[in-house]
């Protein structure tokens, strides 16, 4: 899938995906904030994982766009919300597929067992891992468009 727009990995590097997801990150893992920030940023350096999240986001957006909303009119507004409040978002709501997107956060800092990464590569495993990744991506546009007001 390609990105919803070149700007998504502007608007979204490591380091402000790592500060937006560590509320959901904590509350899933039952860690503090600090703590979660940097278990992200050291996760959001394995392969394939912040582009993962990027994707889970240009889904989301791809969605939340109309027929009368320019998609720049959409990243501005995203834009406007990680400036206004610093990205701050509220935890998203723990589900199955959530915790699948957190299982292989663990996975690439070393946190989870090596078996739940053949766990994830099953079909199920991966279907939920796609549905956590668009739910955390609907989530975290949801709450930056929220605070852009």
């Amino acid at each position: 899938m390609t990105l919803f727009s070149p700007r998504v990995p502007h608007l979204f590097p490591r380091k402000t995906l790592a500060r937006i997801v560590a509320p959901t990150y904590a509350a899933g893992m039952n860690v503090d904030e600090e703590e979660a920030h940097e278990r992200l940023l050291q996760a959001l350096e394995a392969p394939g994982v912040l582009e993962d999240l990027q994707r889970g986001i240009s889904a989301a957006l791809e969605r939340k766009q109309g027929p009368r909303v320019p998609a720049d009119k959409l990243l501005d507004k995203l834009s406007t919300g990680i400036a206004k409040h610093g990205g701050n978002v509220r935890a998203a709501e723990a589900t199955p597929a959530v915790s699948a997107v957190l299982v292989r956060l663990n996975l690439e800092i070393g946190l989870a067992p090596e078996p739940m990464r053949a766990t994830l590569a099953t079909p199920r495993g991966a279907a939920a891992l796609e549905q956590g990744l668009a739910a955390l991506g609907a989530h975290l546009v949801k709450e930056l468009l929220k605070s852009s007001r």
